[in-house]
């Protein structure tokens, strides 16, 4: 019976298979005649099943690589297992067009978007909800000063594009339906993880594509809480913040909790929203993105008092109060200023950007929540390294970033499509996709651009943390220079979209 399920499972998802608890075990034993079903069901026991690659974590980062090794040639071929307890992991998901947004959304730069163009998954995030945006505003509660930006400024299409996390989801795992490689799922959790085991008790059922068990080194051994065991030649910890792997590794860290909790969810207005929202509060900022068919996602930061009261209100106290958040609450509406070629900026406006001399706007009103309420702590983390032999990390395994810039997913698909061209490098010159030297380039590639992006959002996160007059008149200069200094404005636009150059003059 087993068999059967795991052969249909198989069949339906082309490349996908998922393995249940004892799947292997079961299997054999099923087969074998009753005079040799012991000894052979003994045997099986001791046999451990071997992949190229074993991703723990099945989230959209996780997925993403998968996804990206599946469509590039040269690692194709490459046995991949992905380790998710999550039951729902691999089963299939129907989406109903009538039902409000999810609360958990990403906003994907044009960056992340080609990333998924290229391995074939952005046409299914096409066919379901999302939300371009092309204009953004940012500004201040002091009403001292405000920046428009516009994709225009960079001869760019959209500036990002707001996607349902659910749907990010489903469409990494449609294309690795769609491949004809070979990915293994293992819906349990890791529990321990061996990089040196001894093999002198155990059969291999080598299903990668290199060298023998035998021939290859130690491999890391993976023990899981459903009783089954892998080995790999490559372990990723795609696991989140908490992540197991970076524990067993004993990788160390670097970072802190800040005093600030995000409430998040749906909101719907009277019309459709195009714009990306984002006002700096005293005890944080609020920022409102556009989902489409007139609704908007809102992630809010405030102290955990403040959330905790928040998320208690009634809906529409809860409503006038992210009006009031939005609009004149806290402090007036900055005033729309044209700087002549008197001003002390008119030096610095060659090339001047089309969204320069545009003026305040108001976000539209909200109407009705369309969700729950949810609350989560804020951290900065960092580990110290990124990779050793035989192990490597991605995404929130790797550093996690204050919400208030939408970077922390963006930095984590950075990870997968970096980590993927690592690979497909190591394995055209046929180098052990676990050798410590091939990880340690992913590393040096990803650890300034990921450090960079959170320092700065550090940075931000502190300085519209603090009420005070001189600071308040300093922020407001940063306002008004990032609106009319044309070059810093170019920069700010490229290096939040994923380009990574310092949002410096150029």
């Amino acid at each position: 019976m087993n068999r059967m399920i795991v052969r249909r499972i198989a069949s339906n998802r082309r490349g996908l298979r998922v393995v249940g608890r004892k799947t292997f075990c079961n299997d054999a034993a099923a087969e074998q005649s009753s005079s040799q079903a012991s000894n052979d069901k003994h045997d099986t026991e001791n046999t451990v099943r071997q992949h190229d690659i074993a991703i723990v974590g099945g989230g959209m980062v996780g997925m993403a690589l998968a996804c990206s090794l599946a469509s590039t040639p040269l690692t194709k071929h490459l046995t991949v297992a992905i380790i998710d307890s999550n039951p729902t992991l691999g089963k299939e998901e129907c989406f109903k067009k009538d039902d409000p947004p999810d609360p958990r959304v990403s906003t994907v730069t044009p960056a992340t978007i080609s990333f998924f163009k290229d391995i074939g998954a952005w046409e299914y995030v096409q066919q379901h909800r999302h939300a371009y945006f092309d204009n953004m505003q940012v500004w201040d509660y002091t009403g001292l000063g405000y920046t428009r930006y516009n994709a225009r400024d960079v001869d760019k299409e959209v500036l990002g594009c707001v996607v349902e996390n659910k749907v990010l989801h489903r469409s990494l795992l449609s294309c690795i339906q769609d491949t004809d490689s070979q990915k293994t799922i293992y819906p349990s959790r890791l529990t321990s993880m061996n990089l040196a085991p001894s093999l002198s008790s155990m059969r291999v059922d080598c299903t990668s594509s290199g060298p023998s068990m035998s021939t290859s080194g130690g491999l890391a051994k993976l023990e899981l809480a459903d009783g089954n065991s892998l080995y790999a030649k490559l372990v990723v910890g795609a696991d989140g913040s908490k992540s197991r792997v970076r524990e067993l590794a004993r990788f160390k860290t670097t970072g802190w909790k800040y005093s600030q909790n995000a409430i998040i969810c749906t909101v719907e207005h009277q019309e459709d929203n195009y714009c990306a929202w984002q006002r700096f509060l005293p005890s944080g900022p609020i920022a409102l993105l556009p989902i489409g068919d007139k609704f908007s996602n809102i992630v809010w930061t405030m102290n955990p008092k403040e959330s905790l009261d928040r998320k208690s209100l009634s809906e529409d106290d809860f409503v006038n109060a992210l009006n009031h958040a939005l609009d004149s609450g806290y402090g007036p509406r900055p005033q729309s200023q044209s700087f002549g070629d008197g001003s002390i900026f008119s030096w610095l406006r060659a090339n001047v950007t089309s969204s320069a001399s545009e003026c305040f706007e108001v976000p539209p009103k909200v109407v009705k929540l369309a969700s729950e309420r949810m609350v989560f702590p804020l951290s900065l983390m960092h580990a110290n390294q990124y990779a050793s032999r035989r192990v490597v990390l991605i995404g929130d395994a790797a550093h996690t970033v204050h919400p208030l810039a939408g970077q922390g997913v963006n930095l984590g698909f950075g990870d997968a499509a970096a980590l993927s061209r690592t690979i497909a490098e190591g394995v055209k010159v046929g180098t052990d996709v676990g050798e410590v030297s091939l990880l340690k380039r992913y590393e040096a590639d990803r650890k300034l651009a990921n450090l960079t992006m959170m320092a700065i959002l550090d940075g931000f996160q502190k300085a519209y943390s603090v009420d005070f007059g001189p600071l308040n008149v300093l922020r407001a200069a940063a306002f008004h220079g990032a609106q009319h200094i044309s070059p810093l404005k170019k920069s700010i636009i490229s290096f939040a979209s994923g380009e990574h150059r310092l949002p410096l003059f150029s």
